[in-house]
């Protein structure tokens, strides 16, 4: 089935080169994929996978491990952000 995956801030760097500048990619991923499943081929660090959310629903971390997605569903993460 087909998502797509969207990384943020210092995140997009775990993108292919080409996804980069619009920070999200469509990928094909196995029917009941988890998040932590979907995440790992890009290694992401996971104290920087802070943000979760899927079709702009938040995701807390207790869900992570085993939250699936349905074809067509958008993951978009964000790092932890830091201001002053």
């Amino acid at each position: 089935m087909q998502i797509t995956f969207k990384l943020y801030a210092s995140l997009t760097d775990h993108l292919p080169p080409e996804a980069r500048r619009s920070n999200q990619v469509r990928i094909d991923v196995p029917e009941g994929a988890t998040l932590a499943q979907i995440i790992e081929p890009y290694a992401l660090p996971m104290r920087l996978v802070h943000l979760v959310l899927i079709n702009g629903v938040y995701v807390p971390p207790e869900e992570r491990e085993t939250r699936t997605l349905k074809p067509g569903d958008t993951l978009a993460i964000w790092p932890p952000i830091a201001g002053g």
